[in-house]
């Protein structure tokens, strides 16, 4: 057995002993010790393996593995810009805390420096968004067992704690096995198939608990992040008749905690003034909210408490009087009071806001977004999972549709890039049994349209992508840059049209497409059914910033 052989072959099962039990494999050279190790523990059933050919795409489908079974997944990929190419999913796992491994191949170092090929400096290479381990050069000699697994363990142990970690492994050659002399001394591990370094999580911070008045007119808002921290705030809000405003991915918790979640929540934040009986003295953030522009005006103007996690807490404004880890009934008693008719103001705002909105959309020709948000949410089946892609369909729902608790929602919330939304939907489905949907405007789908590529053998996801298709970046419309003024620019560097036939692009992959022409069209093309299959909506972009603005004048004038 030569050196690499040995260390891919302990790597590997000192994973297995680790939990590790997902593993996406991209096809590379260097990185082929670690491949054949893999794909041995594959065919005894250790592990699943999942072989990906783009690197970017296998990121984000690793991430949605840990996201999906809450373990570390990991994924494997040879030198050089292969793994640069992870990044943006490395960036993600850190900003949504979720474990993440990866095990990059990597030349020895007598290769550095002298222009050998594929051969770049990537020890820590993602900088401060993930933590790196690295291994030394395999050598035939004795010792070197424990060195490699306690090193497996280190790593582990770190994304366990919801950090994504680099394994960064440099190989000498030969690749590949050779058989011949043994090793200088057993490669096994612990007995029983126990780690070979065991270790405990260290402890939340003991104490950071709310010690500070909480107003009877506060206002909840609920971000992505931990859904038992939500659930546990939302019981407190439920109790001291607070309302809440939730992001898609943080109503179900919220609901689960008994609170009140407005529909519509960010279209009454953003209509520009709020009338004063609506006026809170103070919001309560939960988790990291990021996607209204009416939620982050409203905490200008008001106290705001944080519950979230410590020391990395959300406050992009530094606007934050306390921040807090946790909070639940037994802080009732800082609750200043309870005012009746607060929450019950809310509720008719809301009930008039949603008259104003569903009036507003009657008049206005189908598809907008708007439309599709509203019509994907309310058809979707009992018990179905449903995956926004950032820009505007997140939003989109946020603003229009209502708050179901029968559905899971997820998001890429952590820095919420278009890129890698098809990879991880499709590993939300494989995780799950449930019919499972994924929402995405035209180019977050072209993005990761290598999403699509899944070879034979590997296991492909029964999911169904919604695309709104209008030809561009329609959310650049809603922002500075779609204002008049701004007209000559605007739709070649921001609007960027794209002509793209996306049924010859699914075609291409040998994927199911079909076309949603009418309202009746999208609800019998949402109908469960196996497979990979693409639901195309055409839509404009044209009118899309005048229909934004009457909606705002509408449900302002309906609270007002």
């Amino acid at each position: 057995m030569n050196p690499s052989t040995a260390m891919a072959t302990v790597v590997v099962d000192e994973l297995v002993r680790n939990d590790v039990r997902q593993v996406v494999l991209c096809p590379g050279s260097r990185n082929a010790p670690v491949a054949f190790a893999l794909f041995e523990a594959a065919n005894r059933g250790e592990l699943t393996l999942h072989v990906r050919v783009d690197e970017r795409s296998a990121g984000y489908f690793a991430l949605g593995l840990g996201r999906a079974s809450g373990r570390p997944a990991a994924v494997v990929c040879t030198s050089g810009t292969a793994v640069a190419n992870l990044h943006p999913a490395v960036l993600e796992a850190h900003h949504s805390g979720v474990g993440l491994l990866l095990i990059t191949a990597d030349r020895p170092p007598e290769l550095h420096g002298t222009g050998a090929n594929q051969t770049i400096d990537q020890r820590g290479i993602f900088g401060s968004a993930a933590v790196t381990v690295d291994f030394p050069v395999a050598e035939r000699r004795a010792g070197l067992n424990p060195v490699w697994r306690g090193l497996v363990c280190r790593g582990v142990a770190r994304a366990e704690t919801g950090r994504p970690v680099q394994l960064n492994i440099p190989f000498r050659e030969p690749l590949v096995p050779t058989f011949g002399d043994e090793w200088p001394d057993q490669l096994v591990g612990r007995p029983g198939g126990l780690r070979w370094t065991t270790s405990s999580a260290a402890r939340s911070v003991p104490g950071n608990r709310v010690d500070f008045p909480l107003p009877a007119r506060t206002l909840m808002v609920v971000g992505s992040g931990d859904a038992a921290r939500a659930t546990s705030a939302a019981g407190v809000a439920a109790k001291a008749g607070w309302p809440v405003v939730a992001e898609p991915v943080g109503a179900a918790a919220a609901i689960a905690g008994g609170a009140h979640v407005l529909r519509g929540g960010p279209l009454l934040l953003g209509t520009g003034a709020l009338p004063e009986s609506l006026r809170p003295d103070a919001v309560v953030v939960v988790g990291r909210p990021t996607l209204s522009r009416g939620v982050r005006g409203l905490m200008d103007r008001v106290p705001v408490y944080g519950i979230g996690d410590h020391p990395q807490w959300t406050d992009p404004q530094f606007v934050a009087t306390h921040v807090r880890g946790w909070l639940d009934q037994d802080d009732l008693v800082h609750v200043t009071g309870h005012d009746h008719s607060w929450l019950a103001g809310w509720q008719d705002a809301e009930d008039g806001a949603a008259e104003a909105v569903g009036a507003l959309l009657a008049a206005e020709p189908w598809p907008t977004g708007l439309h599709v948000a509203r019509d994907v949410v309310a058809a979707l089946p009992p018990g179905a999972t449903l995956f926004l892609g950032s820009s505007n369909t997140v939003r989109d729902v946020d603003l229009i549709a209502r708050h179901r608790v029968d559905i899971a929602v997820h998001a890429n919330r952590g820095v919420a890039g278009i890129d890698g939304n098809l990879s991880t939907a499709a590993v939300v489905s494989l995780g799950g049994g449930a019919p499972t949907y994924a929402l995405v405007g035209d180019l977050t789908f072209l993005h990761d349209a290598n999403g699509l590529l899944i070879g034979p053998g590997e296991q492909r996801p029964d999911l169904t992508v919604v695309v709104l298709n209008d030809d561009g970046g329609g959310i650049f419309s809603l922002l500075e840059q779609g204002a008049a003024e701004h007209r000559a620019s605007f739709e070649r560097v921001f609007g960027t049209p794209h002509g793209v036939d996306l049924a010859a692009l699914c075609r291409a992959h040998g994927v199911a497409h079909t076309e949603a022409a009418t309202p009746a069209d999208l609800r019998r093309a949402l109908d469960p059914a196996p497979g990979l299959r693409v639901v195309e909506i055409k839509a404009t972009r044209d009118g899309l910033r005048d229909l934004h603005a009457r909606l705002r004048s509408a449900v302002g004038a309906a609270i007002a």
